[in-house]
């Protein structure tokens, strides 16, 4: 072999391949120094002889981390899935995050040219939404809400609460955990099943700080069981701090068990809290709603510094509280007819092209701490369980369920835009044509 034969001449220059549409696209993505340090190790592994120089673009582009974090298609059948980060965002809050990644009047009044206090915009658009509180404000998630309350209104004191709603929270977190560490002491009453109000009423005293009732979320006790309404415990004459959890603001016909903070408001209860990335649709957030005395001191007690919002989810919540409805809105009250008319297209689509699929009844559920024991009739397209692995690995990843051998993909919490993304998926992974 001449020199001037050597293939390692052919080896494309770094500056060529960094001018390369994809390769810049991708600098725009993970950064040019990680581009470049890719496109360096596909050139030496040309020269070892490795690859044939033709293919060092292609080996220095699948040698890039995909963007982080990735977005996947949830078609588990599982709403606000806390592992797939729960409420998906609508397109107008999405929007409103991207204005906010660039300088934004977060705590400027640009009439004045004064500075004016942070999030008043998120403040109003959620007292807009609960007009019954006199009063709100917001912190970065539902356990911080519960923290500030439990730190301004009961350090060295009490907090009465009954031992059928002393919850795990979720990761090994449980909630007289998170209460006595804020200097708080628990007087719990009743049992794990039966509480009563007698049993609220023995224990309230000079040392009470609130009575807290919380909504266990993620489970139900059936059976020989007895809880006190908040309006009974407002008699008591302490303030009553309700942790509704999964921040349904308003009744919502389809989920007649789940509180929400309008008519617990109603009912007597001096505070509520509540978390913003649930049903409410919205990004994580620790709502804090109720009496104006009470919310005063929580917002200006020295904790709520350390668990204040940033501007991101300042403007994402207010976006999800003033625009139209959410994804998760939208995937809880879609018709079951609906999701069976989308589910067949995308079966009929797939077998055209020579994939094997079924339309099967499914049942969803709300899921992130939210309406324990609610099902909602859906439907799925089942294929064999093999699939579940590729799916989940490939690009958008899908994710879906396996039940008895089959996995399931429940598209009633994919929105219809996604369903080519899904058929497209599905075809990569089947092999089919």
């Amino acid at each position: 072999m001449t020199v001037g034969d050597d293939p390692r001449r052919r080896v494309p220059r770094t500056d060529v391949l960094l001018a390369d549409p994809a390769l810049t696209a991708a600098a725009g993505t993970v950064g040019r120094d990680r581009v470049k340090a890719a496109v360096r190790a596909a050139q030496a592994r040309a020269r070892r002889g490795e690859i044939t120089p033709d293919r060092v673009r292609d080996a220095a582009l699948a040698a890039l981390p995909p963007p982080l974090p990735r977005r996947v298609v949830n078609a588990t059948g599982v709403l606000l899935h806390t592992n797939l980060g729960r409420a998906a965002l609508s397109d107008a809050a999405v929007a409103a995050l991207v204005a906010a990644a660039g300088h934004t009047d977060v705590e400027l009044d640009l009439d004045t040219g004064r500075r004016a206090r942070r999030g008043r915009d998120a403040v109003a658009a959620l007292a807009a939404a609960v007009p019954d509180a006199a009063a709100v404000h917001v912190v970065n998630n539902g356990a911080a809400a519960l923290a500030l309350a439990a730190t301004a209104l009961a350090a060295d004191a009490e907090i009465v609460v009954s031992r059928g709603e002393l919850v795990e929270i979720g990761d090994g977190f449980r909630l007289p955990d998170l209460l006595t560490s804020t200097g708080a002491r628990l007087r719990e009453v009743g049992t794990t099943n039966r509480t009563t109000l007698a049993d609220y009423a023995a224990a309230v005293g000079p040392r009470t700080g609130f009575v807290l009732k919380v909504h266990p979320s993620n489970f139900r006790v059936t059976g020989f069981t007895a809880a006190v309404p908040v309006g009974d415990l407002a008699t008591l004459g302490v303030p009553v701090v309700v942790d509704i959890g999964s921040g349904l603001l308003a009744p919502d016909p389809l989920l007649p068990d789940e509180p929400d903070a309008a008519t617990t408001l109603r009912a007597g209860a001096a505070l509520v809290t509540a978390s913003g990335d649930k049903l409410l649709g919205g990004p994580q957030a620790g709502l804090l709603l109720g009496q104006a005395d009470l919310v005063h001191r929580l917002r200006r007690h020295p904790l709520a510094r350390a668990l204040r919002v940033d501007k991101l989810t300042l403007a994402a919540l207010t976006a999800t509280l003033g625009g139209p409805a959410t994804p998760t809105h939208t995937a809880l009250h879609t018709d079951p007819g609906d999701l069976r008319v989308r589910t067949d297209r995308l079966r009929e689509s797939l077998v055209a092209d020579g994939c094997a699929a079924e339309v099967v009844p499914a049942v969803a559920v709300v899921g992130g701490g939210g309406a324990p024991g609610v099902e909602l009739a859906s439907w799925a397209l089942a294929l064999p369980e093999r699939y579940a692995a590729p799916l989940r690995l490939g690009d958008p990843p899908v994710l879906g369920r396996v039940v008895r051998g089959r996995l399931l993909l429940d598209l009633r919490g994919v929105p219809a835009a996604a369903d080519e993304a899904v058929r497209a998926a599905v075809l990569a992974v089947t092999g089919a044509t």
